[in-house]
This record gives C-alpha cells, structure tokens and sequence, in this order.
C-alpha cells in the first residue's frame, strides 16, 4: 500500500477572477494576473505538520478613475468565518500591500475600524477604503500589492489521484460617502 500511494500528488490552483467597475462607474479595477496556479505539489515534499502552508504569491491591483474617486475595495467569494474558502478544507487570505493613490502612501481602514486598523486584511464581508492621516482621500490612480496566501489541513492532502482544489472570487469597487472638499 505505501508503494501505491508515494508517488500521488495533488494539484492547487488558485483562481482570482476580477470584477472591472463593479460599482464605480468612473473607474476601472485590473489585476496583473487573473489566475494564479501553485501547480502539483506532491505531499512527500512538504513538512509534517498539522497545516500545509502553501508559498505566499503576489498580483499587483491598479485602479484608474476618470475624476478624483474616493476608492474603497472588497474581495467576494466563498468564506469560511474570517477567511475565504479554497477547495473544501483550505483557506486562501488576501492582503493589501504597498498602496499609492496618485503617488502618495496611504493606509487601509475598514468599516468602523480607526485608520490602519484593518492592516490591509481583506475579510469576508468587509470593505476597505483608502485613508490617508485617518481621513477618506480622493485620487484618479490607485495601485497596491496584492499577497494571496494559502493554507490548508495536511490530511486534506491524502488523496488516491491527482486532485484539483481551487479559491475563486473577485475585486469590487465599492463607492464609499466622501465629503466633496477633499
């Protein structure tokens, strides 16, 4: 039986597909890769443990307005409690990184929380928007880095053949209340 089943491997692809302007009229949303593939990965390669960390990979996000917008972001797919679903066991986490709106920093900010207190974390259900010193800013050209991590339950991956697990969701443009005078 241990012959049988060395060999067997699985396969992870993780899909992001992307949702242009879902919202916001004046803007289009892009990403740099719509698909993004971990490729076989054979359980004789990973490390014991309780949880399969699979390596972090990374999109790049642009946002182009025609006028000055107040840019606001979601992530909508399948969810598991305070992460998305990838394939049935898994879960996939996004985080917004590195963010400029017209070449100025800013920080992301959720709901209610205070600026900087969503840390760039895309949850389920959750909104975030563009701040800049705690307060809602406008610019015509947003870009930010997007890490895309997977981690999984190591006996998800004893499986008798190839197996296909996948994530899929996409970005929105949410157009959040911002006074005019900013």
């Amino acid at each position: 039986m241990v012959g049988r089943l060395k060999s067997i491997g699985c396969a992870f692809c993780c899909t992001v597909l992307l949702a242009q302007g879902a919202r916001a009229e004046n803007c289009r949303l892009s990403v740099s890769q719509p698909r993004i593939d971990y490729g076989v990965i054979r359980r004789e390669a990973l490390v014991e443990s309780a949880t399969v960390r699979l390596a972090t990979r990374t999109l790049l996000l642009n946002v182009l307005c025609v006028e000055p917008s107040a840019i606001a972001l979601r992530f909508v797919g399948p969810a598991d409690g305070q992460a998305f679903r990838f394939g049935q066991q898994g879960r996939l986490r996004l985080s917004l990184r590195h963010a400029r709106l017209d070449g100025r920093v800013v920080e992301w900010a959720g709901g209610s929380q205070p600026s900087g207190g969503a840390g760039g974390q895309l949850l389920p259900g959750q909104i975030l928007a563009a701040r800049a010193a705690g307060m809602p800013v406008t610019g015509q050209r947003l870009t930010a880095q997007v890490d895309i991590d997977v981690d999984l339950p190591a006996d998800a991956l004893q499986v008798r053949s190839q197996t296909v697990w996948e994530g899929q969701g996409s970005f929105e443009l949410v157009s959040p209340a911002v006074p005019q005078n900013r």
